[in-house]
């Protein structure tokens, strides 16, 4: 338990309260309020309150009843007062049931106004933009993973690395830190499979080995020879009667052109005994059909990463996950990207502890047309201590 007297909130919580509801419902990501309609029709639920209240506990655990700057209702206030913490409200959005962008924004500003030095938000890419834009350059910026795609480098591996990270925060009275990048997407150009990640700022992120990731790095150029073979050896291990779910990404498009199908890029799709069954799934959807057939899911690595689930293919859900069997995955990426890892484990972020336990220890990594590694993989959420996994 702390003993140190908080003079000041240091700290600031803000949440994007739609943050990731477009991704388990396979639109991609979450930006505009009609892609927000059109995922609640889908039957979506927003996790973002959900993943901040797991990072929450467990900065409350160490600071029990410690005060902190945060917006009112679903953009903070509810989640900080349900974990315990005192919630003081320095910003109230003017249509609480429709916050925006600007929301995030001028909430972050009045955290920087009110003293704070750290700035926790839950959301993805885009809600990392929005607070970057409220910052001022001697406050720092933490991401609680809860969006679909999380490609800047200033977020959590996990929602309770997070936690973890502002109670040492709070507890030394600020820590190193390192510059971090925020990149975002044009969900238009994503959807079409035209992803163009581009840098918009630049921002102070706690430095911590192990607890925070590193910006997502593409693939280059010379490595599409690779990429076609390590295409080709997953190819040639799949069996007869087995049904596929292929996740998104260019290496797992290589997959569906070496099949000679039409695969969505940025979705997941459905092969059995090389024929495509089904494209675009939802959750809901992946789980109807593996119902009844041995399956597996077909993933990749996100270069610079390593996260295997978690980021950009929430689709591949822990019930999904679950439903699959105790051999649930089948890993293909080029050698370059494990060798880019320099000994880091492949990380998995799907939501639920007990299925990310089960994934973690070693499995087998698809890298060439005739070539394999054995690689480690661990749960995003057990990084809760420095060195527990390198990420940056």
């Amino acid at each position: 338990m702390s003993t140190v007297r908080q003079l000041h909130p240091a700290i600031g919580v803000v949440v994007n309260p739609v943050a990731g509801v477009g991704g388990p419902v396979g639109l991609v990501g979450s930006d505009g309020e009609a892609v927000q309609r059109e995922a609640y029709a889908r039957g979506a639920h927003a996790r973002a309150t959900d993943r901040a209240a797991v990072a929450l506990a467990a900065l409350a655990a160490v600071h029990p009843k410690l005060e902190v700057l945060t917006a009112a209702g679903a953009m903070g206030e509810d989640v900080v007062r349900a974990s315990g913490l005192r919630a003081r409200v320095v910003y109230a959005p003017a249509a609480p049931g429709a916050t925006t962008g600007d929301d995030t924004m001028r909430a972050v500003a009045a955290f920087a106004a009110e003293g704070a030095r750290l700035v926790l938000f839950a959301g993805g890419d885009g809600t990392a933009r929005d607070a970057a834009s409220g910052l001022s350059h001697d406050v720092a910026l933490l991401g609680i993973p809860a969006g679909v795609k999380m490609y800047s480098g200033c977020f959590a591996v996990a929602p309770v690395a997070a936690g973890a990270l502002a109670a040492e925060w709070q507890t030394t009275g600020g820590l190193p830190t390192r510059e971090g990048e925020i990149l975002d997407l044009d969900e238009t150009l994503l959807r079409a499979g035209r992803p163009d990640p581009r840098l918009f700022a630049l921002v102070q992120v706690p430095a911590s080995s192990g607890r925070t990731q590193a910006r997502k790095a593409p693939t280059p150029t010379s490595e599409a020879a690779a990429v076609r073979s390590a295409a080709a050896g997953a190819v040639a291990s799949m069996q007869p009667g087995v049904r596929y779910l292929l996740g998104p990404g260019g290496t797992l498009a290589a997959v569906s052109r070496e099949l000679g199908i039409p695969g969505t890029p940025l979705g997941v799709d459905v092969v059995q005994d090389g024929r495509l069954v089904a494209r675009d799934l939802s959750e809901a959807q992946a789980l109807d059909a593996v119902a009844g057939y041995p399956a597996k899911a077909v993933v990749t690595v996100i270069g610079g990463q390593g996260f295997l689930l978690g980021r950009g293919n929430q689709q591949l859900s822990s019930d999904v996950v679950a439903a699959l069997g105790p051999d649930p995955l089948l890993v293909v990426a080029t050698e370059q990207k494990l060798i880019d890892l320099a000994g880091r484990p492949l990380l998995v972020d799907t939501g639920d502890p007990a299925i990310d336990a089960r994934l973690a220890g070693h499995l087998r990594v698809i890298t060439g047309s005739a070539s394999s590694s054995i690689y480690p993989v661990s749960a995003a959420s057990a990084a809760t201590t420095e060195g527990a996994h390198p990420c940056v």
